[in-house]
């Protein structure tokens, strides 16, 4: 999610539109198994709390005036962290929750999809 890109306004609702979908996910893989719900959520979240923390670190850096070729480097840094922590959720929902795969990967996935294209929603609604 790049955030400089967007309003702070437009994060915080694109942040707001994928919880919806990692619950969404959680109830209806509910209907199946509980530990399957359990396991969307942990999917869900391996995208969302990644973006979140992307978004408070592209916060605290826009407060500041960058120097030139910073903002590229910060960016840069921001994906890669946002990439490591996506990995590192999903091998502990794996490893240590034993999640289930199939909803794991299927709500992982969606939430991906909302955060590509919500934001042609979002702005084209507002």
């Amino acid at each position: 999610m790049a955030v400089s890109l967007f309003s702070g306004n437009v994060a915080r609702k694109l942040l707001g539109i994928q919880f919806l979908a990692v619950l969404l996910a959680g109830v209806l893989f509910c209907l199946k198994d509980p530990f399957w719900g359990a396991s969307a959520v942990y999917g869900g979240l391996a995208v969302w709390l990644p973006n979140v923390m992307f978004m408070i670190f592209a916060w605290r850096h826009q407060a500041q005036k960058p120097a030139p070729g910073r903002v590229a480097w910060s960016f840069a840094i921001g994906e890669v962290l946002k990439v490591i922590a996506t990995f590192t959720l999903l091998v502990v929902a794996l490893v240590y929750f034993k999640a289930v795969l199939l909803p794991l990967i299927v709500t992982w996935l969606s939430v991906l999809v909302v955060q590509i294209l919500a934001p042609a929603v979002i702005n084209n609604k507002g």
